[in-house]
């Protein structure tokens, strides 16, 4: 097992000035971190970045979205889709430059754009014809997928593990890989963990977010974190549990992901409570 803490905990975008911080997510004692990918513009950039975190010895794996309705892979408009493999497939070059070990998110629509209905048959397979386009280079290339199902309030496609294991089928040969998310478990599941066995027993479990069910600090709320890790220790995962907790810090992902107060007294909080706390979970279950 790995641990891990999503930068979004402070940036979209990691430049010179948050270096500091990633020395102290180190010697807190975290293996790696996750690296936003968004801004898909400079590969240079994430040159620069995969060679700090070499010397300051984190790991690393990335967080992606579709950005805008331009790009999304279930529009009706070919050209959208068209965009959204383009997207896709830059996210895949940046991450392979980073050497992130896993693309991680909700890279199926964008966030908080709803069709005022379920998600239909045709959104689904023009999702994964999207997918089908790019999952291949993501393997030629040594990366894990993470594909999140989101509550209903940040998308519609995909809420629940059932229908993200059903997904995955839909996709076909090699299916694609899901992540597991406290946060969105705690609204989305009937029962969190039955619904973690299935998605263990899928095959298809391959990340793991740990997450409150305010977004703060991990031990401080009701989402079933301990159970969680519990239950991942006990089915012998061995991968990484990341902490993703958001502030005020992105305004533009504190709109999207509706995060109007602050959760807690400060990042430092989070990032030192919360890894004390998964390691207390982990040691429980022993």
């Amino acid at each position: 097992m790995k641990i891990g803490i999503n930068m979004l905990l402070w940036t979209g975008h990691v430049e010179v000035e948050h270096v500091p911080i990633l020395k102290a997510i180190k010697a807190e004692g975290y293996d790696g971190v996750e690296i936003p990918v968004f801004d898909v513009s400079d590969e240079g950039h994430y040159r620069w970045l995969a060679g700090v975190l070499d010397d300051i010895g984190l790991e690393r794996t990335v967080v992606a979205l579709i950005p805008d309705e331009a790009h999304s892979p279930i529009s009706e408009d070919p050209a959208c889709r068209t965009r959204a493999v383009d997207h896709l497939k830059r996210v895949i070059d940046c991450t392979a430059i980073l050497s992130g070990q896993v693309i991680a998110g909700p890279w199926f629509q964008p966030l908080g754009v709803f069709s005022g209905d379920r998600p239909s048959e045709a959104e689904l397979d023009r999702c994964a014809a999207v997918h089908r386009q790019v999952l291949p280079l993501m393997r030629q290339a040594g990366i894990a997928q993470g594909l999140e199902p989101l509550n209903r309030f940040e998308a519609h496609l995909l809420n629940t593990c059932e229908q993200a294991i059903a997904y995955a089928a839909r996709i076909g040969e090699g299916g694609i890989g899901i992540l597991y998310d406290t946060f969105h478990a705690n609204i989305e599941e009937r029962d969190p963990i039955a619904a973690l066995h299935a998605l263990h027993a899928s095959g298809n479990l391959v990340h793991v977010h740990i997450s409150e069910n305010d977004r703060g600090t991990p031990g401080h709320g009701h989402a079933m974190i301990r159970e969680t890790i519990h239950a991942l220790r006990a089915l012998g995962y061995d991968q990484w549990l990341t902490i993703e907790a958001f502030g005020r810090g992105v305004p533009e992902l504190a709109a999207a992901t509706r995060v109007w107060r602050n959760f807690f007294e400060s990042p430092e909080e989070v990032y030192r409570e919360g890894i004390s706390y998964i390691r207390q979970c982990w040691d429980e279950a022993a």
